[in-house]
């Protein structure tokens, strides 16, 4: 993995830990659940994918940063976010996003580097991306955002495959990341911005 990749795995783990703290903070939990909760977000999509593609043990027991950078964003939280209900509603949503943009691009870029095709590395990417929110939601009580109606998953299908591509194409891996952190967080935004959604499949509906 290069310095770059690396750098910005580390930042997606303290976007999503910081997300998974505001969450908590959201739902009034103790210390130990802000933790447990950040935590999860900050890994569980990563997690997931080193278990699927079989590189275990999982990335964040072989390397103790992520831990240190979850803890180290958790205590920031606790000490500068006294009263989570004072935080801008955007806070979190944006955090989200760009958490979700990051992982993305990490998780496609691991599965590239293992010789995998081009599908499959979108499709890791799509799971480093929500798999964490995805436990973060359900331990909230709530329904996943990738199972709304939000532009979410397609967000993170569109960035991974923009990264899949230009990398296919010979771009730089500088290059790639960052038109693919970008392609993915801009729809992210625009999305919460204009409230963007994909059409429900809703069966009560009458038929006319």
């Amino acid at each position: 993995m290069s310095q770059w990749i690396y750098f910005f795995d580390l930042c997606g783990t303290a976007v999503f830990a910081l997300s998974g703290a505001l969450a908590a903070g959201r739902h009034r939990m103790d210390p130990f659940g802000v933790i447990v909760l950040a935590s999860v977000t900050a890994v569980g999509g990563g997690s997931i994918r080193d278990a699927l593609l079989g590189t275990t043990p999982v990335f964040w027991i072989k390397d103790p940063n992520y831990i240190i950078v979850i803890l180290a964003t958790v205590l920031l939280t606790l000490i500068f976010v006294r009263k989570p209900k004072r935080v801008p509603q955007y806070t979190l949503p944006v955090a989200d996003a760009l958490g979700l943009a990051l992982f993305t691009v990490i998780g496609a870029e691991k599965a590239l580097s293992l010789g995998l095709t081009g599908m499959v590395a979108v499709i890791m990417g799509l799971i480093t991306g929500v798999g964490g929110g995805i436990i973060r939601d359900l331990l909230c009580r709530q329904v996943p955002m990738i199972l709304r109606t939000e532009i979410y998953a397609t967000a993170s299908i569109m960035g991974g495959i923009c990264y899949t591509l230009t990398i296919y194409w010979g771009a730089a891996d500088k290059v790639a990341l960052l038109l693919a952190l970008g392609t993915a967080l801009a729809i992210r935004l625009a999305a919460i911005k204009w409230h963007l959604s994909l059409p429900a499949f809703d069966l009560k509906k009458k038929v006319s």
